[in-house]
């Protein structure tokens, strides 16, 4: 089951690492790549709730939708205020085509399988999405306000790690 945990995770490290070691990402970019995991974990979670019938994954899934996309408005929000446009990049482009291929993994599965992966899925994409956040875009950003957001969003994002490791710890017997 570990070879199915997200080939996002893997690709969000590469692209990161390969990222900061040629420049640090810029403010429109750290946003984009921020807006995008966070987009991606909502598609994620709205594949979950058409798929699983399990009262705590469906719980854990609108959970990760309600609270993504409140923190995806507060950065689009910011963006705006700032007159910054998010810059799309191969970190977000990776991030994107990533999370199809898991979504279409996913998709072939169903019940206890599913929802196992599924949680799977999470504890391994928000490990990565908050390692990101700590080590590189927080330390990244320049704007005080994005920053101070990304912050926000990593103490969010780890209880959600938090949630979804109680989750898949929960489903080892099933």
């Amino acid at each position: 089951m570990r070879s199915t945990v997200s080939a996002a995770i893997l690709v969000m490290c590469a692209a990161t690492g390969v990222m900061y070691a040629q420049t640090k990402p810029t403010d429109p970019q750290i946003a984009h790549i921020a807006y995008t995991a966070g987009t991606l974990d909502i598609e994620a979670a709205k594949q979950a709730v058409t798929m699983s019938k399990n009262k705590d994954v469906l719980a854990f899934a609108n959970q990760m939708i309600k609270d993504h996309e409140a923190v995806n408005k507060q950065a689009l929000d910011l963006c705006k205020k700032l007159g910054v446009t998010p810059e799309d990049n191969d970190t977000s482009k990776s991030l994107s085509k990533a999370a199809a291929d898991k979504r279409a993994e996913l998709a072939k599965l169903s019940g206890a399988a599913f929802d196992k992966a599924y949680v799977q899925n999470e504890v391994a994409y928000h490990k990565s999405v908050n390692g990101a956040l700590d080590t590189l875009l927080i330390p990244s950003a320049q704007n005080a306000q994005l920053k101070a957001l990304l912050q926000t969003g990593l103490k969010l994002f780890q209880g959600h790690q938090a949630h979804a490791e109680m989750l898949a710890s929960k489903m080892v017997g099933q």
